[in-house]
């Protein structure tokens, strides 16, 4: 439906995660006999859960806790962590900086020189744990680094942006080709992001064997505040969603992973997130709540150190739980912010539904929460 904006523009309504609910509307089931299982390529996990590729969220310690619990830790391979020897009293300077210190100082702390052989030692260090290695890198460093980062051993690739897209155009440097680049990668690559239908159905063309959804929308990004650039969650899942149905079918059958990747702060968006047609969610604030997890209860990206623009800030998320207990509980709180995934079965059984693909067929009203 369009919306007119004035005589000369016109707009179309999309919706928010806040916008929307599901409904019950057939048989329900025991929690316990609900399958919350995700496979991607090779890889099987036990959640649909990624832990996203931020320093506030995943340390080396914290993505083999990630991959323990049943899902996939990604390491920020531009983050602290490759970048010095030991980043744990730079973590807690950021943690302390005052807030309008902080953007500056982060960008200092940030400018730091990324050492190849520090990718190498903190992804041999997951690997060593025996879970999924997964990495992430931002398109203009992919070119670089990406042979450092196939050579230790990474099981999933992340190419991780504000905005990705499969037609990049400069004038004064030559753009990644992403499906030159993918076909001859010889590890599954997830892309993204991407809000829109075509940005997607461009990305999936290119080999990816998902797509990340989303740009602007979480707790620590300022791009609407910056570039007035966001794109509410609920639809642009179902559009991505879109893609890959029509995708499958101008492939001959080759599925794409859409995962929801921006403002998902409670268990009830990440369900809402599935309903609309993830296959999976990508978590930095739900996340950055652990109380052991290496922002501290502050949490923020890599937007909010550009050296020109930062798009991004450092925020406050404060502590709930230790990790396992956000993911599993037992919930200290019922605001949506512990046992993510015991509150995702239980919405899966209360509508009926018995595995996450099912659960994407369940029904969606437009039901806008309103705070009194």
């Amino acid at each position: 439906m369009e919306i007119e904006i004035g005589r000369s523009k016109r707009a179309r309504r999309v919706y928010a995660f806040d916008d929307i609910a599901i409904v019950p509307s057939r048989r329900t089931r025991d929690p316990e006999d609900v399958s919350v299982t995700w496979s991607i390529d090779a890889y099987k996990f036990d959640t649909p859960f990624l832990a996203a590729p931020m320093d506030s969220v995943v340390s080396p310690t914290t993505a083999i806790m990630m991959g323990q619990l049943g899902g996939v830790g990604v390491l920020d391979l531009e983050g602290l962590w490759t970048r010095y020897e030991n980043p744990e009293p730079l973590l807690a300077e950021i943690r302390s900086l005052p807030e309008d210190k902080a953007t500056a100082r982060m960008q200092e702390i940030y400018s730091q020189p990324i050492k190849p052989e520090l990718v190498t030692e903190r992804l041999a260090e997951i690997r060593a744990a025996g879970v999924t290695v997964a990495g992430a890198l931002s398109p203009q460093r992919t070119q670089e680094l990406y042979e450092t980062v196939v050579a230790a051993g990474v099981d999933l690739f992340v190419i991780r942006g504000t905005t990705v897209s499969a037609e990049h155009v400069s004038q004064n440097q030559e753009p990644l080709n992403l499906k030159k680049f993918i076909y001859e990668l010889d590890v599954p690559v997830i892309v993204g992001g991407a809000a829109t239908y075509t940005a997607a159905l461009h990305l999936m063309r290119t080999g990816a064997a998902g797509v990340l959804v989303g740009f602007g929308g979480g707790a620590a990004s300022t791009t609407r505040a910056s570039l007035g650039i966001h794109a509410p969650m609920a639809t642009a899942v179902a559009d991505v969603a879109g893609a890959r149905r029509d995708y499958m079918d101008e492939s001959g059958g080759r599925y794409v992973h859409v995962i929801a990747d921006g403002g998902l702060s409670t268990s009830g968006d990440i369900v809402k997130a599935i309903a609309c047609g993830a296959d999976a969610v990508m978590l930095g604030t739900a996340l950055a709540r652990a109380s052991d997890a290496p922002g501290g209860g502050f949490h923020w990206g890599a937007e909010s150190h550009h050296a020109q623009l930062p798009r991004g800030k450092r925020v406050e998320v404060g502590t709930v739980a230790p990790l396992e207990e956000i993911l599993y509980g037992p919930a200290p709180v019922a605001d949506g912010t512990a046992n993510l995934v015991g509150a995702l079965r239980r919405s899966m059984a209360t509508t009926g539904y018995s595995d996450l693909k099912e659960f994407q067929r369940v029904e969606v009203v437009v039901a806008p929460y309103r705070v009194k």
